[in-house]
Protein backbone atom coordinates (compact mmCIF):
# COMPACT_ATOMS: atom_id res chain seq x y z
CA UNK A 1 0.00 0.00 0.00
CA UNK A 2 1.42 3.40 -0.99
CA UNK A 3 2.42 5.44 2.03
CA UNK A 4 2.29 2.46 4.41
CA UNK A 5 5.15 2.39 6.94
CA UNK A 6 7.95 -0.04 6.22
CA UNK A 7 8.13 -3.07 8.55
CA UNK A 8 10.65 -2.62 11.34
CA UNK A 9 13.89 -4.48 10.63
CA UNK A 10 14.30 -7.69 12.66
CA UNK A 11 18.09 -7.52 12.35
CA UNK A 12 18.82 -5.88 15.75
CA UNK A 13 16.92 -8.63 17.56
CA UNK A 14 18.72 -11.29 15.54
CA UNK A 15 22.08 -9.76 16.36
CA UNK A 16 21.22 -9.74 20.06
CA UNK A 17 20.49 -13.46 19.81
CA UNK A 18 23.77 -14.01 17.98
CA UNK A 19 25.54 -12.05 20.72
CA UNK A 20 24.14 -14.52 23.23
CA UNK A 21 25.60 -17.39 21.21
CA UNK A 22 28.98 -15.62 21.29
CA UNK A 23 28.91 -15.93 25.07
CA UNK A 24 28.14 -19.61 24.66
CA UNK A 25 31.03 -20.14 22.24
CA UNK A 26 33.47 -18.19 24.42
CA UNK A 27 32.49 -20.30 27.43
CA UNK A 28 33.08 -23.44 25.37
CA UNK A 29 36.49 -22.32 24.14
CA UNK A 30 37.83 -20.87 27.39
CA UNK A 31 36.45 -23.44 29.84
CA UNK A 32 36.49 -26.49 27.59
CA UNK A 33 39.41 -25.93 25.25
CA UNK A 34 41.88 -24.13 27.48
CA UNK A 35 43.28 -20.64 27.09
CA UNK A 36 42.02 -19.97 23.56
CA UNK A 37 39.29 -17.81 22.05
CA UNK A 38 37.36 -18.85 18.96
CA UNK A 39 34.94 -15.89 18.75
CA UNK A 40 37.27 -13.03 19.69
CA UNK A 41 40.70 -12.94 18.08
CA UNK A 42 42.26 -10.13 20.16
CA UNK A 43 42.87 -12.51 23.04
CA UNK A 44 44.53 -15.03 20.75
CA UNK A 45 47.04 -12.46 19.48
CA UNK A 46 47.93 -11.60 23.08
CA UNK A 47 48.15 -15.27 24.10
CA UNK A 48 50.30 -16.03 21.04
CA UNK A 49 52.65 -13.29 22.21
CA UNK A 50 52.81 -14.93 25.64
CA UNK A 51 53.60 -18.26 23.98
CA UNK A 52 56.33 -16.64 21.88
CA UNK A 53 57.87 -15.27 25.06
CA UNK A 54 57.88 -18.75 26.60
CA UNK A 55 55.24 -18.09 29.26
CA UNK A 56 54.19 -21.38 30.92
CA UNK A 57 50.83 -22.95 29.98
CA UNK A 58 50.62 -21.01 26.72
CA UNK A 59 51.11 -23.15 23.61
CA UNK A 60 51.05 -21.59 20.13
CA UNK A 61 49.19 -24.33 18.22
CA UNK A 62 45.61 -23.54 19.36
CA UNK A 63 46.06 -19.80 18.74
CA UNK A 64 47.53 -20.29 15.29
CA UNK A 65 44.75 -22.73 14.36
CA UNK A 66 42.06 -20.37 15.69
CA UNK A 67 43.46 -17.36 13.83
CA UNK A 68 43.89 -19.26 10.56
CA UNK A 69 40.40 -20.79 10.73
CA UNK A 70 38.80 -17.45 11.66
CA UNK A 71 40.46 -15.72 8.71
CA UNK A 72 39.42 -18.54 6.38
CA UNK A 73 35.82 -18.28 7.55
CA UNK A 74 35.79 -14.50 7.14
CA UNK A 75 37.33 -14.68 3.67
CA UNK A 76 34.80 -17.31 2.58
CA UNK A 77 31.86 -15.28 3.88
CA UNK A 78 33.23 -12.16 2.21
CA UNK A 79 33.44 -13.87 -1.16
CA UNK A 80 29.99 -15.47 -0.88
CA UNK A 81 28.50 -12.18 0.33
CA UNK A 82 29.87 -10.32 -2.68
CA UNK A 83 28.40 -12.98 -4.94
CA UNK A 84 24.99 -12.36 -3.32
CA UNK A 85 25.19 -8.57 -3.58
CA UNK A 86 21.91 -7.24 -4.94
CA UNK A 87 20.11 -10.46 -4.05
CA UNK A 88 17.54 -11.10 -1.33
CA UNK A 89 18.85 -10.48 2.17
CA UNK A 90 16.81 -13.38 3.54
CA UNK A 91 18.51 -15.85 1.22
CA UNK A 92 21.97 -14.68 2.26
CA UNK A 93 21.05 -14.82 5.96
CA UNK A 94 19.69 -18.35 5.57
CA UNK A 95 22.84 -19.55 3.81
CA UNK A 96 25.05 -17.95 6.47
CA UNK A 97 23.02 -19.56 9.25
CA UNK A 98 23.23 -22.99 7.62
CA UNK A 99 27.00 -22.71 7.30
CA UNK A 100 27.52 -21.52 10.87
CA UNK A 101 25.10 -24.02 12.37
CA UNK A 102 26.61 -26.87 10.37
CA UNK A 103 30.11 -26.05 11.63
CA UNK A 104 28.95 -25.75 15.26
CA UNK A 105 27.05 -29.02 15.07
CA UNK A 106 30.00 -30.85 13.52
CA UNK A 107 32.11 -29.49 16.38
CA UNK A 108 29.46 -30.82 18.78
CA UNK A 109 29.80 -34.29 17.28
CA UNK A 110 33.60 -34.12 17.56
CA UNK A 111 33.18 -33.05 21.18
CA UNK A 112 31.19 -36.11 22.26
CA UNK A 113 33.09 -37.66 25.15
CA UNK A 114 35.80 -35.00 24.96
CA UNK A 115 37.34 -34.19 28.34
CA UNK A 116 37.84 -30.48 28.97
CA UNK A 117 41.30 -29.24 27.97
CA UNK A 118 42.41 -32.72 26.86
CA UNK A 119 45.55 -32.28 24.71
CA UNK A 120 44.50 -34.37 21.72
CA UNK A 121 43.73 -33.74 18.06
CA UNK A 122 40.05 -33.23 18.78
CA UNK A 123 40.85 -30.06 20.71
CA UNK A 124 42.41 -28.48 17.63
CA UNK A 125 39.54 -29.76 15.46
CA UNK A 126 36.92 -28.10 17.71
CA UNK A 127 38.99 -24.91 17.82
CA UNK A 128 39.19 -24.88 14.02
CA UNK A 129 35.50 -25.58 13.45
CA UNK A 130 34.21 -23.00 15.94
CA UNK A 131 36.70 -20.34 14.82
CA UNK A 132 35.73 -20.99 11.19
CA UNK A 133 32.08 -20.50 12.14
CA UNK A 134 32.81 -17.29 14.04
CA UNK A 135 34.93 -15.88 11.22
CA UNK A 136 32.11 -16.58 8.78
CA UNK A 137 29.66 -14.92 11.17
CA UNK A 138 31.79 -11.82 11.71
CA UNK A 139 32.16 -11.19 8.00
CA UNK A 140 28.42 -11.68 7.54
CA UNK A 141 27.59 -9.18 10.32
CA UNK A 142 30.06 -6.71 8.84
CA UNK A 143 28.14 -6.73 5.56
CA UNK A 144 24.83 -6.07 7.34
CA UNK A 145 26.18 -2.74 8.69
CA UNK A 146 23.87 -2.52 11.71
CA UNK A 147 25.28 0.24 13.98
CA UNK A 148 26.58 -0.77 17.42
CA UNK A 149 25.84 -4.47 16.90
CA UNK A 150 29.03 -6.47 16.30
CA UNK A 151 27.84 -9.62 18.20
CA UNK A 152 31.39 -10.54 19.29
CA UNK A 153 33.44 -7.52 20.44
CA UNK A 154 32.37 -5.29 23.32
CA UNK A 155 35.34 -2.91 23.69
CA UNK A 156 34.00 -0.38 21.17
CA UNK A 157 30.46 -0.91 22.47
CA UNK A 158 31.48 -0.03 26.01
CA UNK A 159 33.58 2.88 24.75
CA UNK A 160 30.57 4.22 22.88
CA UNK A 161 28.35 3.88 25.94
CA UNK A 162 30.73 5.96 28.01
CA UNK A 163 31.97 8.45 25.40
CA UNK A 164 28.48 9.17 24.04
CA UNK A 165 26.75 9.27 27.43
CA UNK A 166 25.10 12.37 28.84
CA UNK A 167 27.81 12.43 31.48
CA UNK A 168 30.31 12.95 28.64
CA UNK A 169 28.09 15.54 26.96
CA UNK A 170 26.61 13.16 24.39
CA UNK A 171 23.09 12.12 23.52
CA UNK A 172 23.27 8.41 24.37
CA UNK A 173 22.61 7.20 20.79
CA UNK A 174 21.66 3.54 20.45
CA UNK A 175 22.16 2.98 24.18
CA UNK A 176 19.51 0.24 24.21
CA UNK A 177 21.37 -1.74 21.56
CA UNK A 178 24.69 -1.27 23.29
CA UNK A 179 23.45 -2.36 26.69
CA UNK A 180 21.50 -5.19 25.08
CA UNK A 181 24.66 -6.47 23.36
CA UNK A 182 26.61 -6.44 26.62
CA UNK A 183 23.79 -8.19 28.49
CA UNK A 184 23.37 -10.81 25.75
CA UNK A 185 27.02 -11.84 25.73
CA UNK A 186 27.04 -11.89 29.55
CA UNK A 187 23.95 -14.10 29.61
CA UNK A 188 25.40 -16.41 26.98
CA UNK A 189 28.61 -16.74 28.98
CA UNK A 190 26.67 -17.66 32.14
CA UNK A 191 24.55 -20.24 30.31
CA UNK A 192 27.56 -21.60 28.46
CA UNK A 193 29.65 -21.92 31.61
CA UNK A 194 26.90 -23.80 33.43
CA UNK A 195 26.42 -26.17 30.49
CA UNK A 196 30.14 -26.80 29.95
CA UNK A 197 30.72 -27.52 33.64
CA UNK A 198 27.72 -29.83 33.90
CA UNK A 199 27.47 -31.51 30.49
CA UNK A 200 30.69 -30.95 28.55
CA UNK A 201 31.01 -29.34 25.13
CA UNK A 202 28.40 -31.07 23.00
CA UNK A 203 25.22 -29.64 24.55
CA UNK A 204 26.27 -25.96 24.44
CA UNK A 205 27.54 -26.36 20.87
CA UNK A 206 24.23 -27.92 19.81
CA UNK A 207 22.34 -25.13 21.57
CA UNK A 208 24.43 -22.39 19.95
CA UNK A 209 23.83 -23.86 16.50
CA UNK A 210 20.11 -24.26 17.11
CA UNK A 211 19.74 -20.65 18.28
CA UNK A 212 21.61 -19.38 15.24
CA UNK A 213 19.50 -21.43 12.83
CA UNK A 214 16.07 -20.82 14.41
CA UNK A 215 16.68 -17.12 14.99
CA UNK A 216 18.01 -16.50 11.50
CA UNK A 217 15.24 -18.42 9.75
CA UNK A 218 12.67 -16.41 11.73
CA UNK A 219 14.44 -13.19 10.75
CA UNK A 220 14.65 -14.20 7.08
CA UNK A 221 10.89 -14.79 6.97
CA UNK A 222 10.10 -11.42 8.58
CA UNK A 223 8.68 -8.76 6.21
CA UNK A 224 11.34 -6.37 7.44
CA UNK A 225 14.03 -8.59 5.92
CA UNK A 226 12.55 -8.26 2.43
CA UNK A 227 15.39 -6.17 1.11
CA UNK A 228 18.52 -6.73 -0.91
CA UNK A 229 22.03 -7.30 0.34
CA UNK A 230 24.14 -4.21 -0.33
Amino acid sequence: MPGAPLPKSPLPLLLLLLSLTTGLVDAISILGLGKVFTANMTGNIVFLGFAAAGAPSFHPAPYIVALAAFLAGAATAGRIGKAHAGGPLGRWLTLAALVETGLLWIAAMVGIGFEANAPDARLLAIVALTALAMGFRNATIRQLKVPDMTTTVLTLTLTGLAADSRLAGGGNPNWQRRIGGVAAIFAGAVIGALLVMRTGLTVPLLLAGALVLIGTLACARHPGAAQTLA
